[in-house]
């Protein structure tokens, strides 16, 4: 800024030339950029297969649900799920299915 300064005069240039304006074109282009690189950091995630079993945090985490909820729903059949090595693993197609259901 202070090569524009002369004896007293305002900060701003008195000239301003084409190179130094920004087009709809820059601003079009910086926004397919930014789209670019957001699309590129969240692909990963977008690529990670969908599980078809459930641990009993996820489906807590998926329904927003209580452990007590859980339980509950687990003794009275609503949510059907498998016992393997003291873990209690859930299919996510009958979540979901009990999901559409109500």
């Amino acid at each position: 800024m202070n090569e524009y300064k002369r004896n007293g005069e305002e900060a701003y240039p008195k000239k301003i030339y084409a190179s130094q304006l920004v087009t709809i074109d820059d601003l079009q282009e910086l926004r397919k950029n930014i789209v670019g690189d957001l699309l590129a950091a969240l692909k990963p995630s977008l690529q990670q297969p969908m599980k078809k079993w459930l641990k009993s945090h996820e489906v807590r985490k998926m329904l927003k649900i209580s452990l007590g909820t859980l339980q509950t729903l687990k003794n009275n059949g609503t949510i059907k799920y498998s016992k393997i090595g003291g873990v209690h693993f859930f299919d996510l197609e009958e979540i979901q299915k009990m999901l559409g259901a109500k």
